[in-house]
Parts: C-alpha cells; structure tokens; sequence
C-alpha cells in the first residue's frame, strides 16, 4: 500500500478492529493507516478474522484483500503449528506424570476459545509444578530444546528469582517454549500460590494438556498485562481479555462473583481490577454492572494513584506506532517499564538489578533484556 501515512485515533483502530463491517466504505488512506496500526500492534490477524466472519472480504479494496489474505493464512498456518507444537512438548514431557497446564495464547488455542481466532503467537507457555522443574528442562533438551546463549548473570537472574525457566528454542523447528513454574516471578510483592492454579485446572479433551480453570485464566491474562513492563502488545492483550470476559461467562451462574472472591484469594485483585477497568474504557467490554466497584473495594492499590494508573495506561495501551503517540507517550510507557519492576522484585534488588542492566547496555551490550 503506498498512500502516505494520515493520523488515526487509536479509538477509531480499535472499532475498525471490533466492527470490520463497517470497513466497506473506508478510503485507501484510511486503510493504509488501519493496516499498518494492526501489524504493529498484532491484531492484524484478528482484523482479518472480522472480515471473513462478517462476509466483507470481496467488498475490500483488492490492495487491502491482499494483506487480509495474508494474514489469514499467517493466522491459520500458526494454529495448525500449535496444535503440531504441543504433540511434541506432551511428548517429551509425558514421562513425568505431572499436570501440563497451558497458559495464554497456546491454552486459547487447544481449547478452541474466541480469544484465539485470528491470534498471532509468539511461543507456547507452559505451567508445571517447580517440583519437577529441571526434569522438564532436562527432558525437553533431550528432544532438541535449548535455552542457548546466555549471559551467566541472566541465566542466574531466571533460575533464583524468575518464575520460569529462560525461553528454549528448538534447534531444528525454531519454535519457543517458555516453561513456567509459577504465574509471577518468586520476588513479585503478590506471587499467587501455582499449586492452586495447578490444581484447578480443567483438561482439554483429547489431549494430555489443561488449561487454567476459567476464572483463572482471566485473572492470569489480566496479572500477566498489568505485570508487564512491555505493552508492544498491551491492546493486543486487551483485546484477548475481551474476548474471554464475553465468551466464559456465558452457561457459567456466578462467574463475577467467582471471579472476584477468586482474585481475593490469589491476591490479585488489583491486576484484575486494572483489567477490567481498561477493557471496559479502551475496548468497550460490556462489564455488569456493579462489578467494578466490586472490584475497587476489594482491590488494593500496588503503590500508584488510580488518576497516575489512568494518565499511564491510556496512553500506553495505545499502538505503539508514530500515528498514535501523544507528547507523554514515551513518559508514560517509561513510568510502566518502572512500576513493573517495582512490582517484580524488592526496591534493593530492583535498585542493583536496573543498574547492572543500565551498565551492560552502556558499555558492554550483551546482556539480555529480562
């Protein structure tokens, strides 16, 4: 597409994501905007899956159909991958007899949920129990797994504080899986308890995997968000979590007041609070009512005004491309990196960890970026 580039409210992107339908009349340059918003923010996939669904495709510009189609196949092909991936992960891991919960998007793939149509993955995440932890990595290096190169301060940072193992790369397919032993890394102020996540996870039929149960796996998106020092792909998570808070309630009586009484219990209203409050006002997710302010009395703050949390997340869960930023953009998703690792780890480790990680970008760059 070579129309030049015309600003796009981040509003507008996000109901040309939710209603494609109403794409039919756009102009190219609307397009050209639209298109190169939704690559960067990975929801290009999930555009693409409105307008099949909505049966607009052929009513597309033929330069726009060209990038739909795309996507589409890209979308379709990862999937298919996934589904290839796990079979292997079950394989080499079956061996241990323990609980393989899958987590994210893998998870909302296996169980066929709305939040995975037209979903671009990264990697597969896994949950297991720390129990068995090096046995898993032991077993998936035996089936061409490898965490690869290192530095030895990073991998020393995973293994004694993080809640996973560092990412292991298959040395023939290329493919990542990241195997967690919890939800939040040992040293976050609010890191639930994994043997209750574990233990209520629910099977996925006709395979050796799980899923969280489904209050869960809305609490783990809404913690894995608003944990996140990263929002590359805040509004692409947002849009997860819209999915699922439209699509689980649904057959379930009480799932709000589960929900929240559950949150309680993991200690981690706050995050699902956050959630819900910024898929309500960027996306529109229809929240009943009440259960915000449910929320908010239960929620304890993590150390920010709710005014500060307002000024940062709004600006930050916009796409992270020059059509959408605002002059507090930067500010504002440097004040996210911030508050999340003061979120992961104590103020004297955060202080020492910062700056050793300040230093190796300035003079030696070869440290990882955890």
């Amino acid at each position: 597409m070579t129309q030049p580039e015309s600003r796009l409210s981040s509003q507008a992107f996000i109901e040309a994501v939710k209603h494609p339908e109403r794409l039919v009349d756009a102009s190219l340059s609307q397009w050209d905007s639209i298109i190169r918003l939704a690559k960067r923010s990975n929801l290009i996939g999930r555009l693409a899956e409105g307008v099949y669904a909505a049966g607009v495709l052929e009513r597309m510009p033929p330069e726009v159909q060209t990038h739909l189609k795309s996507a589409r196949a890209l979308t379709t092909h990862q999937r298919q991958a996934i589904a290839w991936e796990t079979r292997h992960i079950g394989h080499a891991l079956g061996g241990l007899n323990v609980p393989l919960v899958l987590l994210k998007g893998a998870a909302y793939a296996m169980a066929d949920l709305a939040a995975a149509r037209g979903r671009l993955f990264g990697d597969v995440d896994l949950l297991i129990p720390q129990t068995v932890i090096h046995q898993a990595e032991a077993a998936l290096m035996l089936q061409g797994w490898a965490t690869g190169r290192t530095d030895p301060y990073d991998d020393r940072y995973y293994r004694r504080w993080m809640h996973e193992l560092p990412p292991m790369t298959h040395q023939k397919r290329g493919t990542v899986i990241d195997v967690h032993h919890n939800i939040l890394p040992l040293t976050a102020r609010n890191s639930p308890s994994a043997e209750r996540l574990i233990q209520d996870s629910v099977p996925i039929p006709g395979t050796g995997f799980r899923t969280l149960s489904p209050c869960d796996m809305v609490i783990h998106s809404a913690t894995h968000l608003f944990h996140e020092g990263e929002l590359q792909n805040g509004l692409r998570d947002l849009f997860d979590l819209d999915a699922l808070l439209t699509e689980l309630p649904r057959g379930r009586e009480a799932f709000w007041e589960t929900l929240i009484a559950r949150a309680e219990v993991l200690d981690l209203s706050w995050p699902l609070f956050l959630a819900l409050r910024y898929t309500r006002l960027v996306v529109g997710t229809d929240i009943p009512a009440g259960v915000e302010d449910a929320m908010r009395k239960s929620a304890v703050p993590r150390g920010l005004s709710l005014r500060l949390l307002d000024a940062m997340y709004l600006r930050a869960l916009k796409p992270d491309h020059a059509l959408c930023d605002e002059g507090t953009t930067g500010i504002a998703r440097f004040l996210v990196f911030l508050r999340s690792h003061y979120l992961k780890m104590p103020m004297g480790l955060l202080v020492l960890h910062l700056g050793r990680k300040a230093f190796m970008r300035l003079f030696k760059n070869t440290s990882r970026s955890v």
